[in-house]
């Protein structure tokens, strides 16, 4: 039986990161994983060019039932770190949104820098390699009886990721080991997901599929998100979206400002005043897409010239576009979730920070 300091059991960032981070510390290091390929998730993030971090990254930027938690990984961490082991490989990157950093090139950079820190850790990887049982001796230590034969370690390090994305090989594997050592799992659903139409509102708002617009949305608990909403065949999805799915309990409904840096009322009385006869439809247009507008509202009030419009008319088409609320009818779950709430977060802390080696060293030393 093949012994080692420690196996880790998934061949993902977190796994090819902790590998490093132990081989760096003179580790005998096994990183075991199932797929035929490392690091598949990093590669389709991002839309392919990976978000690897933020520029600022805080703790209430994280949903976590212990913050201090969060406060001392990234202080032990910080997002700089990271930023600055990409440009030692490298790899060029830019700034979008909210200080999102991406790769200039490809997703497959940051798996590339991830391997290369592996190798030169001195950390071995197997691929293609299915677990088939895990147990604990009385002497401490793990044995694991694999599709490639049997192994030990000192240290067991599962790094399996959630259930999101199941066509790259996503399974509840970890959960269910977490559970055999008697750690604790919670109830997990999809995170950062679109939502999906009921029956007689697909009918209606799937011919806005593509469409996108600002927005600011709210969940039932007053947690709100302002970026793109964007219309799709199945229901909704965008940035705002994603982010709100995160808070959302089913059976809540969302509601959402169509106009979030717009005073409506305002608008029109501006619009009133100077074109009195001008129809709702072409006002509204200016603002919203047409498309938008034509599903959202009834075609005889459009039609009306704004001088036509009763105050209650007004008051409600205000109350309509910044308070927009909807019942979704759900999500589209783990298969297209790029994340998974709840389970069961395992984290060994080292006293001392890993740095690692500088790629031209032709010997690596560790502290």
């Amino acid at each position: 039986m093949k012994h080692h300091d420690v196996i880790i059991i998934g061949a993902g960032a977190a796994g090819l990161m902790c590998a490093a981070t132990a081989g760096y510390r003179g580790r005998d290091v096994l990183v075991l994983d199932n797929a035929k390929q490392a690091g598949r998730k990093i590669l389709i993030s991002g839309g392919g060019r990976c978000n690897f971090t933020n520029l600022k990254v805080e703790p209430a930027n994280f949903l976590c039932g212990n913050p201090h938690f969060v406060k001392s990984a990234l202080a032990r961490y910080p997002s700089q770190q990271f930023i600055e082991l990409v440009e030692r490989h490298g790899i060029e990157y830019h700034e979008r949104d909210h200080g999102q950093l991406f790769c200039n090139d490809s997703a497959k950079e940051i798996v590339t820098m991830l391997l290369t820190e592996c190798e030169l850790a001195g950390v071995t990887i197997k691929l293609r390699t299915d677990i088939l049982a895990v147990k604990k001796t009385e002497a401490g230590r793990f044995e694991l009886n694999t599709s490639n034969g049997e192994l030990s370690c000192d240290s067991l390090v599962i790094a399996t990721g959630g259930l999101s994305m199941p066509k790259l090989g996503a399974t509840p594997y970890g959960y269910q080991l977490a559970e055999q050592f008697g750690l604790k799992v919670l109830p997990t659903h999809a995170g950062l997901v679109p939502f999906t139409w009921h029956s007689e509102d697909k009918i209606r708002f799937e011919p806005l599929s593509g469409i996108a617009v600002p927005s600011r949305i709210t969940a039932k608990d007053g947690t709100a998100f302002s970026e793109a909403l964007l219309f799709t065949h199945r229901g909704l999805s965008g940035p705002a979206i994603l982010q709100i799915s995160n808070y959302w309990k089913a059976g809540e409904t969302i509601e959402i400002d169509l106009l979030p840096n717009m005073d409506l009322a305002q608008l029109l009385e501006q619009q009133l005043a100077a074109h009195p006869k001008q129809s709702l439809r072409n006002t509204l247009s200016q603002w919203l897409p047409k498309r938008l507008v034509e599903v959202l509202f009834d075609e005889a009030l459009l039609n009306k010239a704004l001088n036509q419009l009763v105050h209650a008319e007004r008051a409600k088409l205000v109350d309509d576009i910044h308070r927009w609320t909807l019942l979704m009818n759900g999500t589209e779950g783990y298969r297209t979730a790029e994340v998974t709430l709840g389970a069961l977060i395992v984290m060994s802390c080292h006293p001392k920070p890993w740095k690692p080696a500088k790629l031209q060293d032709s010997t690596l030393s560790v502290k």
